[in-house]
């Protein structure tokens, strides 16, 4: 059982992480509220894993700390919802948020996120209201609000393509359509910023 991998980021691509370890790269799936806190490319980081063994697949799933994981772990366990949909959600808000509306009751709020219905959304809070009501969480707001800072504001317009379609790609990993995605990421743009922060700001806009 894989718990944690300590390497350092050699790919970035939303929502997957190349995380190499001794030599062997890992890829590591992760919900944006962690990936927005992954270092740069090059550096070294502590990736808290959650780790699926299936008949045709082993599969890592990636958190910034061990608070995020055991949320994804009691998400996961409410029935009918698997790994791909904790990562949808842990994607769209993050994880103080998710407590709180589960909390208040909030169908309405699960329902604008991607794969999650009514009924999906009411089983959610039935089964994890209690579950979650003592639940610890740290937010860590300096963490997620931070941009990178190593963007050049002279962008080429190629540059500025390809930070566009790397958050639709992400989007669409995510279970978005490809004309949400597309509509979404036209409006929230603007040119200084990077992929990062494009899909950050088109997931906020798609509450």
């Amino acid at each position: 059982m894989i718990g944690r991998l300590n390497g350092v980021v050699v790919e970035k691509q939303p929502p997957l992480l190349l995380l190499e370890v001794s030599g062997v790269g890992y890829e590591v799936q992760m919900p944006m509220s962690s990936f927005y806190k992954m270092p740069a490319l090059g550096e070294s980081v502590i990736v808290h894993i959650h780790f699926v063994v299936r008949e045709d697949a082993q599969l890592l799933y990636g958190f910034a700390s061990k608070i995020e994981r055991e949320l994804f772990r009691q998400i996961i366990k409410a029935n009918g919802v698997g790994p791909k949909l904790g990562l949808v959600i842990l994607s769209g808000m993050s994880a103080p948020q998710f407590v709180q509306i589960v909390g208040r009751g909030d169908a309405a709020a699960l329902v604008k996120l991607p794969g999650i219905g009514l009924k999906t959304a009411e089983r959610l809070i039935i089964e994890l209201k209690d579950r979650l009501k003592n639940f610890a969480l740290h937010q860590d707001s300096s963490a997620t609000d931070a941009a990178s800072g190593d963007g050049d504001l002279g962008s080429t317009f190629v540059d500025m393509i390809d930070v566009e379609q790397d958050a639709i790609d992400a989007l669409l990993a995510l279970g978005y359509k490809q004309g949400q995605a597309s509509k979404i990421v036209a409006k929230v743009k603007l040119p200084e910023m990077d992929s990062e922060a494009l899909i950050k700001a088109a997931l906020k806009a798609m509450l």
